[in-house]
């Protein structure tokens, strides 16, 4: 059984968990409006509890990443599974905001381990050809976890309380920490690997010697490809922070809608995105076989035609009704998503696949200080400007984002450390 394409039920595997992770996370933001009144929570104090996230998970990348790549993917994404199913299922106990800030730091904690865990497991099991496809499709996960969370969260809500959603949300990610456990393994040591597959898989690899703890970060550091990464995914990361954060708050209070119209339509950027995460994966390839692209060249052109579509939040502001805005946030949506799977691949396509995770740790941090730093914004002003010029700037910073992407990758290099 699975003896021929056995990658694709690999990365199969790993959508399934980053569904799954994606769904825990956007638990909070569907159950928001609920969860202000029951708190009598300001959309400050909202936004600090969403902070506590974000800050967490930006600490925790580069440590996530190096435990990963110390203990093997194997055993490190199951533990930090088991990690945020359980840190998720606490927010069921909050009493106000304080608490629930709390648990929401022990999530981003645990969280911060499922995006270095699909680049590990892409840079293991995908020649380069590949991976922005292979991307493409765990990155749907992102997406599809959101997309799932509102329907969910809110019949719970409806049903059982708030506390339920936290609960049922947290509680399958066990199952699957359980099920990747059992069901991963490297390509080297993967008995239900066909020979043919796993020759075509290790053909594309060029390792080098892999650098150790405090050695690793401070090789991928000194590299020029390193800051040509994070510095667009830095510029890059708010749209999709706001998007999952904030779009059911926005939804509620801008454009007073209730919580069934919420869960029929919410969802619909993230399903947008879905098609973003593909249509990205596959362009890529597509370029360098009719066009002769480079690979780096071929992911900065996904990059740019995704930055080129994000005049969809850019223009909500003019949007004369709440269907209008979906529409827009969908084309947000499918814009971010092909353009942030074209950069997190290049931590594949640029470093060795022993430290890979650790590498996309390390850009991901870079990343969520962006976006923590773009949400504290919103929380501090959408009061009083509005949320219409924050969706605004976030097209500016996906445009300064695709041309630091231009400017400091030049070439490919020999693979790091």
């Amino acid at each position: 059984m699975f003896t021929h394409g056995r990658r694709w039920w690999i990365i199969g595997l790993v959508t399934i968990g980053t569904v799954l992770n994606y769904l825990a996370r956007s638990t909070l933001s569907v159950a928001a409006p609920t969860l202000k009144s029951a708190f009598a929570m300001s959309t400050r104090e909202y936004s600090w509890v969403v902070a506590t996230f974000q800050g967490a998970y930006t600490v925790m990348q580069p440590v996530a990443g190096w435990v990963l790549d110390h203990v093997g993917l194997r055993l490190g994404f199951a533990l930090f599974a088991i990690g945020w199913s359980l840190a998720n299922c606490a927010h069921a106990l909050a009493t106000g905001w304080g608490s629930l800030a709390f648990f929401r730091g022990l999530l981003g904690a645990t969280e911060a381990a499922a995006i270095p865990s699909g680049l590990k497991a892409v840079s293991e099991w995908f020649p380069p050809k590949e991976r922005t496809v292979a991307t493409g499709w765990f990155n749907i996960g992102s997406s599809l976890g959101a997309m799932i969370a509102p329907p969910l969260v809110i019949f719970c809500i409806l049903h059982w309380g708030w506390q339920a959603a936290f609960v049922v949300t947290g509680s399958v990610g066990l199952l699957w920490a359980a099920l990747w456990y059992v069901g991963y393994r490297k390509p080297e040591h993967d008995r239900r690997l066909d020979p043919t597959e796993r020759a075509y898989i290790l053909a594309g690899r060029e390792e080098a010697p892999a650098a150790k703890g405090a050695d690793a970060w401070h090789a991928v550091l000194a590299t020029r490809e390193f800051w040509s990464i994070a510095l667009p995914r830095f510029l890059a990361e708010p749209a999709w922070q706001t998007f999952n954060f904030f779009i059911p708050l926005y939804l509620s209070e801008v454009r007073h809608m209730e919580l069934t119209q919420m869960a029929a339509f919410a969802w619909l950027p993230f399903l947008a995105a879905d098609a973003g995460s593909l249509c990205g994966g596959y362009l890529a390839p597509w370029l360098m076989r009719r066009f002769g692209a480079s690979l780096l060249t071929s992911r900065k052109l996904v990059m740019t035609l995704g930055t080129s579509l994000m005049f969809g939040p850019a223009c909500i502001g003019l949007a004369d009704s709440a269907g209008v805005a979906i529409a827009l946030f969908c084309v947000g949506g499918f814009a971010h998503q092909m353009l942030s799977g074209a950069l997190m691949t290049l931590s594949a396509d640029v470093f060795d696949s022993r430290v890979v995770a650790t590498a996309t740790g390390m850009a991901g941090s870079a990343a969520w200080i962006g976006g923590l730093a773009f949400s504290l914004i919103v929380g501090a002003v959408a009061d009083t400007v509005g949320y219409h010029p924050l969706f605004a700037s976030l097209a500016v910073l996906d445009v300064l984002a695709a041309v630091a992407l231009w400017v400091l990758l030049r070439k490919r290099p020999a693979s790091h450390a």
